[in-house]
Formats: C-alpha cells, structure tokens, sequence
C-alpha cells in the first residue's frame, strides 16, 4: 500500500517487486502524479498498476485490514505505537493470516515518510535494520526489501497452521475499529469530557489506543452495545 507517492517511477517498481514476489494487491493512497499507471519502471508487472485501487484517505485504504503495518525510521520520530524490526514482521504476519484475517503494509511518501496521522491507522512501526548513517531508503527498494523478507519466512506447518485457527479468534477490521471510536468520541462530546479544542486529539490517542489493545470482532460488537447504551442514557438527559 503506498501512501501519496510522488514519484511515477517508483511506484513502478514497487509494482515490479510485487510481481518478483508473487504478490498482485496494490493500494494507492492520493497519488500525485496523474500518470504514474503508465510508469516504465513496471517492467514485467503492468497488469499490477493497472488493477491497483486507489483511495482518497489511508483510513478508506485500510479499512477491511486487521493488521496494518507502517514503515519508516524512528530518526525525528516519536513513535506512539508498537515498534518492531522488519525480521519480526513475518511471524506477526503469519498469526494474522493463519485466524482468517487481512494484512497490509504501508509505505509513506518519499519526501517525509508516512505522518503521525497515517500511523494512528496501523498497528505497528515497522522499521528496516539500516545504518544508521543512512537510514532512509528509496521507496521501490523498501518495498523490495520488505517483500522478500515476508515472503521468505511465512510458511506454516500444517500442524501450527490448525492449532492457531483453534486458539486464536478473528481480529477486528479497521472498519470496525473506527465505527467504535466513532461511537465513543459522541460519547465523549455528549458527556463534555474535554473542550472541543481537544476532540481531534482524543480522536487521535482512541484511534491508537484501540489498536494497541487488538480486540476481536465480538470484542467491538459487545463495546459497541455499551456505549450506544451510554450514549442513549445521556442523551435522555439532556
């Protein structure tokens, strides 16, 4: 999933790294150039371009994802989520997968990296282990990376594969996640717990905060009868 690229050409070999590694899902995010579906770089993979979805806001992007992945480096980042190296992710990946749910990894714009708004719709930071004297990557060479590395350890026994379909439940779709923050920010306006000039940042930390605790899609519906409820009753009093 690439989120506002720039670059035509980029975005074209992004495409080409996913046809190296079997993969054909591509999400783009308010792409800048108008051309970049015709982008030379797509050697081998312009059917790939061509099918990509495109979005106006990450949050539409992510959507029906359970586990959402950000890319960058921590260099002028204060990260407000759960950090990891990039060789950690694929056994993360591989859990979400295995309970029937849906993964997606996000690469920011060339310029500056994904933003602290784009993060608060993912559940992890991922970063890739680079020197430190050059952290920052090209954007197609990130995605190369990232790939290969989960592409290249994420295939399960039959035996694990069927004990974490037993153990593990289905995690909530973002859809799901932002329809219960939805519901608890009017909670929280209809009880004034904060003046208006702070709703967009408890929006912000519900958004996090939600992800970080990873409930199921029971887990939502069951929240989403309580704070309906207490909606409901405060609105009856007013």
């Amino acid at each position: 999933m690439l989120v506002s690229p720039r670059n035509p050409l980029n975005m074209g070999a992004a495409a080409r790294a996913m046809a190296n590694f079997g993969l054909s899902q591509l999400k783009v995010v308010a792409p800048y150039a108008p051309h970049w579906r015709e982008a030379k770089s797509a050697v081998g993979a312009p059917d790939i371009l061509n099918s990509a979805t495109v979005t106006k806001t990450l949050a539409d992007a992510v959507r029906d994802c359970t586990l959402v992945a950000g890319t960058g480096t921590l260099t002028y980042r204060k990260p407000e989520q759960r950090v990891m190296q990039l060789p950690d992710l694929p056994a993360l990946m591989r859990d979400e997968l295995e309970r029937g749910g849906r993964f997606a990894i996000v690469f920011g714009p060339e310029k500056h990296g994904m933003t602290r708004e784009d993060l608060s719709f993912c559940h992890a930071l991922v970063e890739i282990p680079t020197d430190a004297g050059q952290p920052s990557m090209n954007l197609g060479q990130a995605v190369a990376v990232c790939l290969y590395e989960l592409t290249s350890h994420t295939a399960p026994s039959a035996e694990d594969e069927e004990a974490e379909k037993v153990m593990r439940s289905r995690a909530a779709e973002t859809s799901s996640l932002e329809l219960l923050a939805s519901v608890v920010d009017r909670v929280l306006e209809a009880s004034r717990y904060s003046p208006d000039s702070m709703r967009e940042a408890n929006r912000h930390d519900m958004r996090l905060l939600l992800r970080r605790l990873a409930p199921t899609e029971k887990d939502v519906r069951r929240m989403l009868g309580l704070f309906r409820r207490i909606l409901w009753q405060l609105k009856k009093r007013v």
